[in-house]
């Protein structure tokens, strides 16, 4: 059977996401491979973005899904990042992580077009000096 959304698949040939023991549908700790603060700062901080707080009157307007994310890598030697996740009833930290490397893929992609028009603009505008 062919995949219907080919591009939302990439192929490592490793499996590089593991889920640590203790994992509930609330609360799990991942381990991937091969990556470091790079990652685990931007998919934290992507995260978070779901966090649920209270101001003095209302909730914000985030959605308030996620009660903790926090990462640390083990070991400077070891290509390791671990990830841990931790959200309210009614989503899934499964759900959590997937929002999360969706919404950093779309914020790379408004970089990627940002800079690239910019890019292009600066290039312009030196070709005709």
């Amino acid at each position: 059977m062919e995949d219907p959304n080919p591009q939302e698949h990439i192929d490592m040939g490793l499996q590089r996401i593991r889920i640590l023991p203790g994992a509930s549908d609330t609360a799990a700790s991942f381990q991937f491979d091969q990556e470091d603060h790079t990652l685990g700062n931007a998919l934290r901080y992507m995260i978070m973005k779901n966090l649920k707080y209270q101001t003095s009157a209302e909730y914000c307007p985030i959605s308030p899904e996620v009660e903790l994310c926090g990462y640390s890598i083990p070991h400077p030697s070891e290509a390791k990042m671990n990830l841990r996740i931790q959200t309210y009833e009614g989503t899934t930290v499964y759900d959590a992580l997937e929002k999360g490397f969706d919404d950093l893929m779309d914020l790379c992609d408004v970089v990627t077009t940002k800079f690239t028009a910019a890019r292009d603009g600066l290039t312009a505008s030196m070709e005709s000096r």
